[in-house]
């Protein structure tokens, strides 16, 4: 019969249907009941399951061919994006956070920014830095405040 779906489901219908109860995300449920939808033969063809789940046969075309190629677990899988690099290396942030432990440390996120440069050839933008010193080393800069020089010149004419 033509279009009828040829999968060896090696997981017997009870098991599929404790896995779905036991599914967290509505990801792996949908593909947990397509395989349990075949198993039991409510559907013998995939258009009739694309319909039923309201996905595109090539999505579970490609669903089954992870759990032919890797099982139950392939298909379940899910893989996480790798994200964007830092723009400070966690090598760079170590050596940050020994010379910001240092008596004589950095008197400026400038100062940080410039230390990257020279030593090792990192062009951060000053805001990457001072959220790295400040939030991620969790570092405060002390500088001394400039005193006005009025006030200055007041305290001297009082004492």
């Amino acid at each position: 019969m033509a279009g009828v779906l040829k999968l060896k489901i090696h997981e017997s219908g009870e098991e599929l249907k404790n896995l779905l109860a036991k599914q967290s995300t509505a990801r792996g449920r949908e593909r947990i009941q397509a395989l349990y939808l075949l198993k039991i033969g409510q559907v013998k063809t995939l258009k009739e399951l694309a319909i039923l789940l309201g996905r595109d046969t090539a999505t579970l075309y490609r669903w089954f061919q992870k759990y032919k190629a890797k099982g139950l677990d392939g298909m379940l899988e899910v893989k996480k994006g790798q994200g964007r690099k830092p723009a400070i290396p966690s090598e760079v942030m170590d050596s940050l956070r020994d010379r910001l432990q240092e008596p004589n440390g950095f008197q400026s996120y400038g100062e940080v920014k410039t230390w990257l440069k020279e030593k090792f050839d990192i062009d951060a933008s000053y805001k990457v830095v001072h959220e790295a010193v400040r939030y991620k080393l969790k570092v405060k800069l002390k500088t001394s405040r400039k005193r006005r020089r009025k006030r200055d010149r007041d305290v001297q004419k009082r004492e």
